[in-house]
């Protein structure tokens, strides 16, 4: 490509310096292909800008005045270019951006819907479990219901034993420990006595072995 826009400049226009700056021009260009992942676009507005240029500098050499330099077209070629060039990038950002905030929607969207599902759900349930429970009481008599509340009374009662259960085998570890602690503090107690007394013996011996 490169080979190419030199080639192609050489033939349009005899100077090096325009040559230089196509060169130039044209790295900039590959480079921002490189850079972006729209190749193709790219690569059009590429082709597109070449002819333009192409364009120009013939025009140039046609006309008469040949003291204004071709410096000014560049900068405005360039210039386009760049344009083009900001244009492409900002709109692929905005394309990732849209996209990125659609799927945020999407997964925001689908997780709302199945935290609702779910909502229903459970209302559901709850409404079929309060039917099921007014159908049972109306079909009970009185003895089925005093039944039921004394099952009920029984469940409680067993939670509150469980719970009671729960707090005394707490309590007896606590207790456990306290006496464990308690334990090993007498016998530390007790050692240091023995030892007490050994020392005391021994230096009961020792006097009188020395008068």
């Amino acid at each position: 490509m490169m080979t190419m826009t030199t080639m192609m400049t050489m033939t349009t226009t005899r100077r090096r310096t325009t040559t230089m700056t196509m060169t130039m021009m044209m790295m900039t260009l590959m480079m921002m292909m490189m850079i972006t992942t729209m190749t193709t676009i790219t690569m059009l507005l590429m082709i597109v800008t070449m002819l333009l240029l192409l364009m120009m500098m013939r025009w140039r050499r046609r006309s008469r005045t040949r003291t204004r330099t071709t410096t000014t077209t560049m900068m405005m070629m360039m210039m386009m270019m760049m344009m083009m060039m900001m244009m492409m990038m900002m709109m692929m950002m905005m394309m990732m951006m849209m996209m990125m905030m659609t799927m945020l929607m999407i997964m925001t969207m689908t997780m709302m819907m199945m935290m609702m599902m779910m909502m229903m759900m459970m209302m559901m349930m709850m409404m079929m479990m309060m039917m099921m429970m007014m159908m049972m009481m109306m079909m009970m008599m009185m003895m089925m219901m005093t039944v039921m509340m004394m099952m009920m009374m029984m469940m409680m009662m067993m939670m509150m034993m469980m719970m009671m259960m729960m707090m005394m085998m707490m309590m007896m570890m606590m207790m456990m420990m306290m006496m464990m602690m308690m334990m090993m503090m007498v016998m530390m107690m007790l050692m240091m006595m023995m030892m007490m007394m050994i020392t005391m013996k021994t230096m009961m011996l020792m006097k009188i072995t020395i008068l």
